[in-house]
């Protein structure tokens, strides 16, 4: 696998290393089947180990290709993924393949080749009182499930039921449990952006953010702060923006990062006259507008003022909303005190002052008129006109500046102006060239970025937002938003990918769906251990659903190929999957119990950047034990239906054709009758 990566470009970062950790628990699944297989035939038909190893890896050479074929046409759908998902597991996808594929072909050669040198069963058959304490567990634990098997094949409605049970309450968790993107990470840094009155003076600006900054130098939890004031914040290059840069202790030496998120809001709402509002770095953030929060919605409209008012009765509700939203803020800045020169025409006009006198008058005192160049042997100086800089010009001064009228006398600009002032804007945002208010949140604790979203909707229908202001998700959000549409068609996706391999290497349309059967257990267990967690479905906890596809159908896999080859030899079908079921048990055992272990460590989620990892474990192995408790018991049923289902199209199609069976098959389909088999 490292080498396949090596020649594809790949790295070992954060989505191939997990890839990697997840192989662990799946390489040794064909190898545990073959040498369990060679084993069995050593120990219940007295065979030498090479004799034993060509039987035994003939009779499960089929089986390790259709376990391996149908784990790899899970991850077909995730390699012609689009989009920005579809780019980032694409690494993922290929190095489970790559490892899924080699342990394959390791399982078919190298497996039993050192199974006939190296496997040796004791001469005489250990007695219950020489057995070891695993053996002995072992063996009670089979006798066990021979009986609950017995019963499940004599209650086989009841247990169809247990089948039907499962699919609706799969269906139900998948629309109820929440939607998430990526879960927030803890790396131990912060950006933290503060938001002061829009008619702030810089002076005014850095004491108030520098108290800010104090707050964040004086906690406990902080080991590093980076600080500038004025002209960072939202992307916007206003005056009353700032913008910190904190670096939190290592995590053995402080809280988890929702409880420090907590104390530190509290303390630095204490500040008045400024908001201080703080976004946890990821190390996967997926672009969108520069915001003071994480996630944005935008909202656009040709009329501005509309598009300024309900952006800003928009802001207002989900402020409103904290369960959902936290950190809500808003680019719109038309708070601004401005003045503004009304001039009175008439008055003008009547003392001989024309309006372009008054935009040069006014241009050469406070703008930056060149009226020389000064020029040297070295270097040439512009100079440049204005009023007297020494003077603090405001509205009240205004009869300072002179006007000089037709006549050629000077006019107080007082005789025939006004200064009114108004709120205005500080600064226009624009989207694809038409204006734009870019509102931004944060999650609370436990909130998943499906509720929120969903949430928005609802808000904006109840205020009955006009079809003249269009609204977007950005950045992240969108991204959400695009891939939770195509989760749905990326699991039946996989399903149908699934089934026509299957179907190809069993020509039949029956048994893929037997096998498939084990899918609705597992993936109860794992949407069910996420709720339980208080875990959304993420995109992580999404590939972990796949690799539960590929995973739990080995089970069924292992058993049914047993069940057709015992039918071949004459038994009926509720003989042939009784014993096959007891025959496979032991590797079943084994291969789930490492699967699970494998992938335990991972679920565990310790270390850093564990939470970006966790929910994918946790989905995995909570579909495992549920599947394994489910699925033994489910699929030799299930078997047994879809041949009765097949014994009866087998009987439409050849009534049709004019050849009907006999009856003595259609009165009791598990009667055997070979020669109608054979023919």
């Amino acid at each position: 696998t490292l080498g396949a990566m090596y020649m594809l470009g790949f790295s070992i970062n954060n989505i191939t290393l997990l890839a990697l950790t997840l192989s662990v628990g799946l390489v040794v699944d064909d190898a545990i089947v073959m040498l369990e297989n060679i084993y069995r035939h050593m120990e219940e038909d007295g065979l030498n180990a090479f004799d034993a190893a060509l039987k035994g890896s003939r009779e499960i050479g089929f089986t390790i290709i259709s376990i391996t074929v149908s784990l790899i046409a899970v991850f077909i759908p995730v390699l012609l993924m689009g989009g920005v998902i579809g780019r980032m597991f694409n690494e993922f996808a290929v190095t489970v393949t790559t490892a899924i594929a080699a342990s394959a072909f390791v399982s078919l050669t190298l497996t039993p080749m050192l199974c006939a040198l190296l496997l040796t069963v004791p001469k005489e058959p250990a007695t219950p009182q020489k057995k070891g304490w695993l053996e002995r567990g072992f063996d009670k634990t089979l006798d066990g499930y021979d009986y609950l098997l017995k019963l499940s094949l004599r209650f086989q409605p009841v247990v169809l039921g247990i089948f039907f049970l499962t699919l609706g309450a799969t269906a139900w968790l998948f629309v109820a449990i929440p939607k998430g993107f990526f879960p927030q990470e803890d790396i131990g840094q912060l950006s933290v952006q503060t938001e002061a009155r829009q008619d702030i003076s810089f002076e005014a600006m850095v004491k108030l953010h520098r108290e800010v900054e104090t707050v964040f130098r004086n906690s406990p939890y902080v080991a590093h702060v980076a600080s500038t004031a004025g002209g960072s914040g939202g992307g916007s290059s206003s005056m009353n923006n700032g913008r910190l840069f904190v670096e939190l202790k290592p995590l053995d030496e402080r809280p988890q990062l929702d409880v420090v998120l907590a104390a530190l809001r509290r303390e630095t709402s204490q500040v008045a006259g400024i908001t201080t509002f703080m976004s946890p770095v990821q190390n996967l953030r997926l672009g969108g507008r520069s915001s003071r929060s994480q996630y944005q919605f935008v909202m656009q409209s040709v009329d501005a003022p509309q598009l300024y008012g309900w952006s800003q009765k928009m802001a207002d509700a989900l402020r409103n909303e904290p369960a959902f939203f936290a950190d809500v803020s808003s680019d719109l800045q038309n708070n601004a005190l401005q003045a503004t020169l009304v001039v009175d025409r008439d008055k003008a006009s009547a003392l001989g002052v024309s309006a372009d006198t008054i935009r040069s008058t006014l241009y050469s005192g406070f703008g930056t008129r060149q009226v020389s160049t000064i020029y040297t042997t070295a270097d040439s100086f512009s100079v440049l006109l204005e009023f007297n800089p020494d003077i603090q010009w405001s509205p009240s001064r205004l009869d300072l500046i002179r006007i000089r009228a037709a006549n050629g006398k000077l006019v107080p600009i007082s005789a025939f102006a006004r200064v009114e002032r108004t709120s205005g804007t500080l600064s226009v945002n624009q989207l694809g060239q038409l204006p734009a208010v870019t509102i931004s949140f944060n999650l609370p604790a436990g909130v998943a970025l499906g509720q929120a979203t969903d949430r928005i909707q609802v808000i904006k229908d109840q205020m009955n937002v006009p079809s003249a202001v269009s609204t977007t998700f950005t950045g992240t959000a969108k991204t959400f938003q695009d891939s939770l549409a195509n989760q749905t068609i990326l699991l039946i996706a996989a399903l149908l990918t699934i089934y026509i391999v299957l179907g190809i290497l069993y020509e039949s349309f029956v048994h893929p769906f037997t096998i498939l059967t084990g899918i609705p257990s597992a993936a109860i267990g794992a949407l069910g251990t996420l709720a339980l967690f208080k875990m959304d479905l993420s995109v992580i906890a999404m590939i972990g659903l796949l690799m539960l596809i590929g995973i739990v159908k080995k089970n069924a896999i292992m058993m049914i190929d047993v069940a057709l080859d015992l039918q071949r030899e004459g038994r009926t079908p509720h003989d042939a999957i009784y014993k096959a079921c007891l025959m496979r048990f032991r590797p079943i055992m084994m291969t789930t119990l490492t699967a699970i272990v494998g992938t335990l460590p991972i679920a565990i989620g310790h270390g850093p950047s564990a939470e970006l990892r966790q929910p994918l474990g946790v989905a995995v192995v909570g579909g495992l034990v549920v599947s394994q408790a489910l699925t033994l018991f489910v699929t030799p049923v299930l078997y047994l239906y879809m041949e009765r289902i097949s014994d009866a199209a087998s009987r439409g199609i050849a009534r049709l054709r004019g050849r009907p069976l006999p009856d003595a098959k259609a009165a009791d389909p598990d009667k055997p009758v070979p020669e109608q088999r054979a023919a």
